[in-house]
């Protein structure tokens, strides 16, 4: 990329990352005639199906479903090969955005924002970068958009001795760039999430041994993953618009082909329940969680729908003393479900071992490996699969400041307060992509980017039209927001048990459950109907 222009004039809108949210944001907004452009701190676009290249990194929803929809051309034209598709695919996806629509003049690579802090004199935003090479640069816009991602900031958790282990340590979420080859090589896995359950069996099978270290045991479902069926593809293809407005329609934004189940687990006969688990296992995927529809708001039908899945482990699992540590006991769903293939199945070979640590933490580790409980376990290359420190991760590193030098750290010591999960009281003229307060941890994430995009857009055209400078959400409003989605989540299984939702799995995070669980067709009626009233719970100015 050339050297960044001056921003004088001011930009209309600076975007932050060059994910999914931030190529659509940049093409909306050139549609609308704006001036914006892209910082991105990585050498490439595709966010993170740049960063999480880990073997096995593949997508956990389907192809035809996790792809954007905002020009029919592009939906017809790309052919998906698999029905989850590949980390190396999706980021040929996404590079394929930023060619077909002329992205990449506008985009900054290895631009990281440095600070971002709004002028109350000007009513706009001064932003510093530095590149990689460490040449700085200013800017000016008028307005900014978060769109760094809610699983964009890597946790490493702070083990005693990580710095003297002697052989490499590697982290699912910042993967080398270039092949790892395991051969020979004796291996520890630190996490059992989402990540994990991808990279264990993929490594297993070249490694000489894999010792995989379990604090929580997670809930897999298979995905069955394979060649994307061509007469599948075709059907959808022929009425992409049809079905993209079905989905649409579905709380999660993703699954019209087979929705929930609106009768209750506890109502079905055992034998019945038992057939429904079952035909929702052999299709795969999140559509499990839909086999009955009060799964997920009832802990007397979960635990029906949780022991059925860990049948399913202690009939894979050969060893009955592993599969009775591989069965979780939390309520099914109330952390992230994970869908992948191979995972319970790898532990039955005999170079895979696990090590349960709800009882024996981990106490260091060592240049050969971790002691656990007292004991020591041998290794010579360790995986860090402890995820992120999502949704607030991204924003509370930023240097960010709203009216009057309030600091983003300061704002959200207590959690993230947010009014529709897009924008910030006392941070005006700024948006967040799918951010806290919104439905987008439960959704097909591109969804919800094309709606906070076009709505944010929207806001943008109606304040230009009024004749507006600034727009910034009331106290009032953010309050009565976060205490709209703290009541729903009480209705639901989330709250049974510690999870990234919440920010438990960080150390001294505020704990509050951040993601909306209300569903998406709900959440976007009431963002419209937000703007429909002349942006209800805005100061405008």
């Amino acid at each position: 990329m050339s050297d960044a222009p001056a921003s004088d004039p001011p930009l209309d809108l600076l975007i932050v990352g060059a994910g999914f949210s931030g190529l659509y944001m940049l093409h909306k907004a050139r549609a609308m005639g704006l001036s914006a452009l892209i910082l991105e701190a990585a050498p490439s676009v595709g966010g993170t199906w740049y960063a999480n290249r880990y073997p096995g990194a593949r997508v956990d929803i389907q192809s035809l479903e996790y792809s954007f929809s905002f020009c029919d051309a592009l939906q017809q034209e790309w052919q998906w090969t698999e029905r989850y598709a590949g980390q190396p695919e999706l980021l040929r996806y996404a590079n394929h955005v930023a060619d077909r629509f002329d992205l990449r003049r506008e985009i900054h690579l290895n631009t990281r924002m440095t600070s971002a802090r709004f002028d109350d004199l000007a009513q706009g935003w001064r932003v510093g970068s530095i590149r990689a090479d460490g040449a700085s640069q200013a800017w000016q816009a008028r307005l900014v958009v978060l769109a760094s991602g809610p699983l964009s900031t890597p946790f490493t958790p702070d083990f005693p001795g990580v710095q003297t282990f002697a052989g490499p340590v590697l982290h699912t979420a910042a993967w080398p760039h270039v092949p790892v080859d395991f051969s020979g090589r004796h291996v520890g896995v630190v996490g059992t999430g989402s990540s994990a359950v991808q990279v264990i069996p993929r490594v297993a099978q070249q490694a000489a041994s894999v010792t995989v270290f379990q604090r929580t045991a997670a809930y897999v479902v298979p995905a069955h993953n394979g060649p994307l069926d061509p007469a599948h593809e075709a059907r959808v293809k022929a009425d992409y618009p049809g079905f993209r407005a079905r989905n649409r329609q579905m709380r999660t934004g993703f699954g019209c082909e087979l929705p929930p189940d609106p009768a209750s687990a506890l109502a079905a006969s055992p034998e019945a329940r038992a057939a429904a688990f079952e035909a929702r296992w052999r299709v795969g995927g999140f559509g499990f969680l839909g086999t009955y529809g009060d799964l997920m708001t009832d802990l007397q039908a979960n635990a029906l729908a949780a022991e059925f899945v860990r049948g399913k482990i202690r009939e894979t699992v050969h060893d009955p003393a592993t599969a009775a540590l591989l069965c979780p006991h939390q309520p099914i769903g109330c952390k992230r479900l994970c869908v992948a293939d191979g995972y319970y199945e790898t532990f039955n070979r005999s170079n895979v071992q696990l090590v349960d640590l709800s009882d024996r933490p981990i106490e260091a580790i060592t240049p050969g490996g971790l002691r656990a409980g007292g004991r020591e376990h041998a290794f010579d290359t360790l995986v860090l699969a402890t995820g992120f420190d999502a949704v607030t991760g991204p924003l509370m590193r930023l240097d960010l400041r709203g009216r009057s030098g309030l600091r983003i750290q300061d704002k959200w010591r207590d959690g993230p307060l947010n009014y529709l999960g897009l924008t910030v009281a006392g941070f005006p003229n700024l948006f967040n992509i799918a951010g806290a307060g919104s439905t987008s941890a439960f959704t097909s994430v591109i969804v919800s980017i094309e709606h906070h995009v076009d709505w944010i857009a929207e806001c943008i055209a109606w304040m230009d039209a009024q004749g507006h400078a600034t727009i910034e959400a009331t106290d009032d409003a953010e309050r009565a927001w976060v205490a709209h989605v703290n009541a729903i989540a009480a209705r639901t299984v989330f709250l049974s048990c510690n999870s990234w939702y919440l920010g438990a799995n960080i150390p001294g995070k505020a704990r509050m459950f951040m993601p909306l669980a209300g569903g998406f067709p709900a959440y976007a009626e009431r963002c419209a109907a937000v703007a429909d009233q002349g942006y209800a719970g805005f100061a405008l100015g």
